[in-house]
């Protein structure tokens, strides 16, 4: 896109949200627009300059433009760069190489976390915090990665007779099809989880870092099925971690 292209789609957006929000929630008061984008040093100044155009919308006077923030984008602020808005939310997982055999867990990994955020007491913005709830299952095939399987519980790979297990990885001992999925003999398996004691790690990795009174900590993400792995008391404990 040039710059002209990038003003437009501006005002695109500023008028599908205008429009959304008469038809659909007339009666509510939006405060506050996120917008999510993995940028890298080579797409900021277009995305930077969506944010720009944005902001001068007049549907989005008086309201909080936020952005959200990855870990890579917030230790490298220097190439990334600081995104025009008013605050940023801080994903806090996906943190790890997925598709590296190695890897232990992409999702979440509190020294992967300590190292990201040394300097996060540095960044400019006022940020909120996400942390993850979810899991998935990460497939090899010949020793590269083949995708994620998810909603296959762990209970179908725990037969003796089906793999044979190392720590969270599964190794299938011979060819077979498991809730749809097609699954080869040698293939791995690997369990990852955002399990609470990672999360409360991080917490308290995150607290003396945090800068801004005001902090809403948001959980990705909030279905039955993912917080039927978590207590209440578990679910409120990481809330009230950060305040």
């Amino acid at each position: 896109m040039d710059s002209s292209s990038v003003t437009a789609l501006a005002e695109q957006i500023g008028g599908l949200l205008q429009s959304t929000r008469d038809q659909q929630l007339p009666d509510a008061a939006i405060r506050e627009i996120q917008m999510d984008c993995d940028w890298t040093a080579t797409t900021r100044d277009r995305y930077f300059l969506l944010l720009e155009q944005l902001k001068k919308h007049p549907w989005f006077q008086g309201k909080t433009l936020s952005a959200t923030i990855r870990l890579y984008q917030c230790k490298y602020k220097a190439k990334t760069g600081i995104p025009p808005v008013d605050r940023g939310l801080l994903m806090c997982y996906n943190m790890g190489n997925l598709k590296n055999p190695q890897t232990k867990n992409s999702i979440l990994d509190p020294k992967d976390l300590e190292q990201y955020t040394s300097n996060l007491d540095e960044y400019p913005l006022d940020l909120d915090i996400a942390f993850p709830l979810f899991n998935w299952k990460v497939l090899f095939r010949k020793n590269q990665y083949a995708g994620l399987i998810q909603n296959l519980p762990t209970e179908n790979l725990d037969n003796i007779l089906l793999t044979n297990r190392e720590a969270n990885t599964y190794r299938l001992l011979k060819d077979t099809v498991l809730l749809g999925y097609d699954l080869h003999k040698d293939d791995l398996i690997r369990q990852e989880d955002s399990n609470f004691d990672h999360i409360m790690q991080s917490v308290r990795i995150l607290k003396p870092k945090i800068r801004n009174k005001r902090l809403t900590v948001s959980l990705y993400h909030l279905d039955s099925l993912t917080l039927h792995n978590y207590s209440t008391h578990e679910i409120q404990t990481i809330f009230s971690g950060l305040h």
